[in-house]
């Protein structure tokens, strides 16, 4: 039996207040035990405000959820500074974890117990020890690593630290200073009129041949397809991994987690469009779908 705990990861893409409540009314229902919260992406979506997030906060721990608030990945500006500092200090006074998805944030944790987010790029256990000490309880694997490399990284973990591995949703390839869903629509990035409230599932980007390639979400790339280990949760399970990271996307949330946590995996909806791969944990290029039995 599978007794991994299943999260979900902080939503990626710029949702209505409204669609937010909604689905983070479901997740409170949900199977999933570990909820991250928070603006991961762009410091202009503000649909949600930190106290809105603290105070959804308090609701998913009063329906028996541990709560993590996440830093945002690229901080390119003093406001995003400050905010990523005023999240820290309101979250652990609120007794809260965090999330650091960047090196500042680790350095304004040092010493306090937080999550080690998956774009700090913990490849080897020297670095994985460095975290430690500076106070991770547990890390989020990269999202390039395969199976047999994360067996190896597991064979260094120092004791006591946690393993978390995004196991179903969009991978998030990479982050920018530049905002690409602006610069589809020739917009300045700091006059982006909020596009990506359009686009609940990111702008879909494709080949010259009308192939899928990426997926734009503001400053972050994300893959075209949607990662699905959902098979493999056992024996994700049994490499030592401790949670199984459900990315959030507009359909097929929660029915991943209803797979994860009953271990049938009935075929998952995704919205129109998007396919399935799972080619980095097969050592395969990222975006091929390896059919496994």
């Amino acid at each position: 039996m599978n007794t991994s705990l299943i999260s979900v990861a902080p939503v990626s893409y710029y949702w209505q207040r409204e669609d937010l409540l909604r689905f983070y009314a479901d997740i409170a229902e949900s199977a999933a035990q570990v909820v991250y919260l928070g603006e991961v992406v762009c410091g202009r979506r503000h649909q949600m405000r930190l106290d809105d997030w603290l105070a959804l906060a308090h609701t998913l721990r009063d329906a028996g959820k541990t709560v993590v608030l996440s830093t945002q990945t690229l901080i390119d500006s003093e406001s995003d500074r400050r905010a990523m500092h005023k999240l820290v200090e309101k979250a652990l006074a609120a007794q809260f974890q965090v999330e650091a998805n960047d090196l500042g944030a680790v350095r304004v944790l040092q010493g306090q117990s937080f999550i080690a987010g998956p774009h700090l790029n913990a490849y080897h256990g020297g670095t994985l020890s460095w975290l430690v000490a500076l106070g991770a309880s547990r890390f989020v694997v990269p999202l390039e690593m395969s199976g047999s490399e994360l067996q190896r990284l597991l064979a260094e973990i120092p004791a006591g630290l946690q393993c978390e591995l995004q196991v179903w949703g969009r991978l998030a390839l990479a982050f920018s200073a530049r905002c690409f869903t602006a610069r589809h629509f020739r917009l300045q990035k700091d006059h982006c009129e909020f596009r990506c409230i359009e686009h609940p599932d990111g702008l879909p980007l494709q080949t010259r041949e009308q192939g899928e390639f990426l997926t734009l979400n503001g400053i972050q790339t994300q893959s075209a397809h949607c990662l699905d280990l959902l098979a493999q949760a056992r024996d994700v399970y049994a490499l030592g991994v401790h949670v199984l990271r459900v990315n959030p996307m507009s359909q097929g949330t929660l029915a991943a987690i209803a797979a994860l946590s009953t271990e049938r995996h009935p075929d998952v909806p995704l919205p129109v469009g998007v396919g399935r791969c799972n080619g980095y944990w097969f050592d395969r290029p990222g975006m091929d779908w390896v059919e496994t039995a």
